[in-house]
């Protein structure tokens, strides 16, 4: 089967690398990918919101699968497109219909889905600059911190967390005026949840589903989860605190529904949903849902997914799912990513890295990378990922820490405490 892959990023690589295990993968093709997917297969330089060049490659490469690994294309209806296009509709494309993205696309959308279904979530209110008093008065009737989301897509900056009301209604201000463009036209304003954040992933055909190796992962740039939100600095896998009373009701109050909700809604649905996850008093919330496997989580939830991805995926494809048992590798799963100097904030590109090919007993997966005539230098904020296996967390973050200092870039940064909260 050839199999084009869409993205650019560390989860990217991760997919690529397990996609080229199976014997059902002929070729591989990774629109753009980066300097390590192309030791998987063959990178395109497409954009993967570029659709009629993603049309043309599908048939200029005989593709007979697309795999959509970021959420813009599909929050931008990359599946309708295939599906409206007789040239390439015979073509399965992993991923949700325009509307099964506005789960991602829009957070007034999920909560209003989440509240239809009964599904454990934050209160909220949403507002537009034409009710923006009234989103003032409702700051001063809450009690801070005060939770500040832009309804859009906003490259993972849209969420802003306040311990002071003067400051929130400030941005809310700023947000409704523009500071995340088009994304914070609306912006919801979500009640605080305090507890301990996890992350479920749910494969599912449109009837069927399955639940990938659970995760959780780490957002702050400083350790002791402080300084700015990031894309993710590290995750780990399996979550001890996640037992199998938490997931039953995970399943139950949460999976189900949302399941159930899509099919009475009528949305077409074959791709992976991220549920974003918080315990609070021992029971699960949800704090979003994305549309697509989550970065940095992907580095370890897939190097635990022992069945072959290539025949998960066409299962899903022909509502099959029930057909097959997911397969978790014994041994745990931690990442640590390797983060540009300045990052989140403004940081240079282009710096040489070394040391990556001589690392053995870890998984390095390529995030911001690039290859030049000089070598593989640095394109991005967050660079590598460090995947180590381990009999326990604790033993695969030694391994990630070790290889961590062996390779070198200037300006490398990465945190060392990844799980470190975990350890009772």
């Amino acid at each position: 089967m050839n199999i084009l892959l869409l993205g650019a990023g560390g989860r990217e690589h991760a997919f690529a690398w397990k996609l080229t295990q199976s014997p059902l993968c002929t070729k591989l093709y990774i629109a753009p990918g980066n300097a390590g997917t192309q030791n998987c297969g063959t990178n395109l330089s497409i954009s993967p919101n570029n659709f009629e060049a993603v049309k043309k490659a599908c048939l200029e490469h005989a593709i007979e699968m697309v795999i959509v690994g970021p959420e813009e294309p599909l929050v931008r209806g990359i599946f309708d497109f295939f599906q409206l296009d007789e040239a390439i509709q015979h073509i399965p494309v992993i991923g949700p219909s325009q509307e099964g993205a506005k789960l991602e696309g829009s957070k007034a959308y999920a909560k209003e889905f989440m509240a239809e279904w009964n599904i454990p979530t934050a209160a909220y209110r949403e507002f537009t600059q034409a009710n923006l008093e009234e989103g003032l008065s409702y700051i001063d009737t809450q009690t801070p911190p005060i939770v500040l989301k832009a309804d859009g897509l906003a490259a993972g900056k849209g969420v802003l967390i306040l311990n002071d009301k003067e400051a929130a209604k400030t941005e809310l201000r700023e947000m409704l005026s523009g500071k995340f463009g088009a994304a914070s036209s609306t912006v919801v304003i979500e009640e605080f949840l305090s507890g301990i954040e996890f992350s479920v992933f749910v494969l599912t055909d449109g009837n069927n589903y399955k639940i990938l190796p659970v995760a959780k992962d780490y957002k702050r740039i400083g350790e002791g989860d402080t300084g700015l939100n990031t894309g993710g600095m590290g995750a780990v896998s399996p979550v001890p605190f996640v037992d199998q009373i938490m997931m039953d009701k995970v399943e139950t109050r949460i999976i189900q529904p949302t399941i159930k909700g899509l099919q009475a809604r009528n949305i077409t649905y074959k791709g992976f949903i991220f549920i974003g996850l918080i315990r609070v008093n021992n029971e699960p919330y949800v704090i979003e849902y994305n549309c697509r496997m989550g970065d940095p989580e992907t580095e370890v939830v897939l190097p635990r997914l022992e069945n072959d991805l290539v025949e998960l995926l066409h299962k899903t494809h022909l509502q099959e799912l029930h057909t097959l048992d997911i397969q978790l590798h014994p041994k745990a799963a931690t990442t640590v990513m390797l983060v540009s100097g300045g990052y989140p904030e403004a940081y240079e590109k282009g710096k040489t890295i070394l040391g990556a090919d001589a690392i053995k007993d870890s998984i390095v997966f390529h995030a911001g990378t690039k290859m030049t005539e000089a070598g593989v230098v640095t394109n991005g904020g967050r660079v590598m990922a460090i995947t180590s296996y381990g009999d326990h967390f604790q033993e695969a973050l030694a391994i990630s820490n070790k290889n961590a200092t062996q390779i070198h870039f200037e300006g490398k940064n990465y945190r060392k405490d990844i799980g470190l909260d975990l350890i009772e």
